[in-house]
């Protein structure tokens, strides 16, 4: 599997995380339906972008480069994004780079002019096979279509760019240069995988022109065919209808929003919508994200009444337990769809309501709380939904609540909506179940 990765010329924005943080859903719902998976995700540190902003900054690229890695590194970790086996830093992959132009070269696909060599579009008679065209759409990823009179063909691309003044540069059999953008990844796919390989994923501009030259140029180079089996493009993040971009200037970095934010209604955010699908920008989106991450939280905090009962006292009803089995089921079986999250998500909460109205008929005991935990681990290991961390509920709030109780069990309601008043004012709320007092933090 390959996830194409950033170029760190900046921070990642919201956009750009949305298509991290799907395909570390992919990869770790792959591993946990036992497929064995190599995950790599390359890293362009070399290019024009990258170039341009270290000379605006006044820091030779391979510095600003290098800064820029370690800012995305520190955005992937508090996402929790944690699958990728391996990261290929481009500018470690030159060997191989030169080997596949040289191998385009000596099979005629590629032709030399004033600033690079090129793959000739037109001697490669599958290209547009994986997007339909061999034209460029206004949402195509087109910031690095290489421009020159010379081409032969107008959708011709750089294969090598000859490097001019102080831009970084490596020797090669033709001229001292660096990569374009498509080669690089089919060279670092070759390295890991060989010609051929199972899963390719990135966002939907990628499509064409960028994945559209990987194939052209892997299947030329090795006479191969398919250089992938799947592919899988995620949905554009939409604000106010219009793709989120940093070239237009209106996205959200992930540091913003981590700040307004935990990382789990990031993530559930980020679900909540298929991995094909636009996914609307809004506040109201959060809003609505951060709401269910506490119904989230507040089950687990119901659940956790069971983990000190006795698991001898028995009072499990099957048709809960039936409930449980059928909820995993149903779930796997969305994920199995075409990894449809959204339905997962829907069957999962649906089942929050159901099993809380269990507990409110006391239904369920002990038992039911170890089986649903294997609901919620695919909500934990493959979704990145469950808080690490449940709120702490301070001493003095749970002996007010202790107090609460033992003022109800002498009938002083008074007392009791006292007691309950000055925790409320602390910012806790206390729901009275069939198994005792549940403590919310407001």
């Amino acid at each position: 599997m390959f996830v194409c990765g950033p170029t760190v010329y900046d921070f990642i924005h919201i956009g750009n995380a949305r298509t991290f943080v799907i395909f570390d859903m992919v990869a770790k719902y792959l591993r946990f339906r036992e497929f064995e998976v190599r995950y790599i995700q390359n890293i362009t540190d070399i290019d024009d972008k990258i170039i341009s902003r270290a000379r605006e900054n006044k820091e030779d690229a391979e510095t600003y480069a290098q800064r820029f890695e370690a800012e995305y590194f520190t955005d992937i970790k508090s996402l929790g994004i944690d699958a990728v086996s391996d990261y290929a830093r481009a500018t470690d992959y030159i060997e191989a780079i030169i080997k596949q132009v040289q191998t385009l070269i000596d099979k005629r696909f590629a032709y030399e002019i004033s600033d690079g060599i090129y793959f000739d579009i037109s001697k490669f008679k599958g290209y547009g096979k994986l997007s339909g065209r061999t034209t460029v759409n206004d949402d195509d990823a087109v910031s690095r279509i290489d421009e020159n009179p010379e081409k032969r063909n107008s959708g011709d691309f750089a294969l090598w760019k000859r490097s001019e003044g102080d831009e970084p540069s490596w020797q090669a059999p033709w001229f001292p240069g660096r990569p374009g953008w498509h080669i690089e990844d089919t060279a670092i796919t070759e390295a890991y995988f060989g010609p051929q390989y199972d899963l390719h994923g990135g966002g939907r501009d990628l499509i064409f022109p960028h994945h559209e030259a990987e194939i052209t140029q892997q299947e030329a180079a090795s006479g191969k065919s398919p250089f992938v089996k799947y592919w899988m493009h995620a949905g554009f993040l939409g604000n106010k209808s219009v793709k989120m971009s940093k070239s237009l200037g209106n996205f959200a970095t992930v540091r913003d929003m981590l700040e307004r934010y935990p990382r789990e209604v990031l993530r559930l955010y980020f679900l909540s919508a298929h991995y094909r699908s636009p996914l609307d920008f809004s506040e109201e989106s959060f809003q609505q994200a951060q709401a269910n991450i506490d119904r989230i939280t507040e089950f687990i905090n119901r659940l956790k009444f069971f983990e000190n009962k006795n698991p001898n006292a028995h009072h499990f009803d099957e048709e809960v337990g039936n409930a449980a089995d059928k909820a995993y089921t149903d779930i796997i079986d969305a994920l199995d769809d075409d990894f449809n999250t959204p339905k997962a998500l829907g069957i999962f909460f649906e089942f929050i309501r159901l099993s809380n109205q269990y507990i409110h008929e006391e239904k369920i005991d002990f038992h039911f709380a170890k089986r649903i935990m294997h609901v919620l681990d695919i909500f934990s290991n493959v979704f990145g939904i469950i808080p690490l961390a449940t709120s702490v509920i301070p001493l003095e709030i749970t002996q007010l609540v202790q107090e609460r109780q033992s003022a109800k069990e002498h009938k002083d309601f008074e007392k009791a909506d006292h007691l309950r008043q000055k925790a409320e004012a602390q910012g806790y709320i206390i729901d009275d179940t069939p198994y005792g007092p549940l403590i919310k933090k407001r």
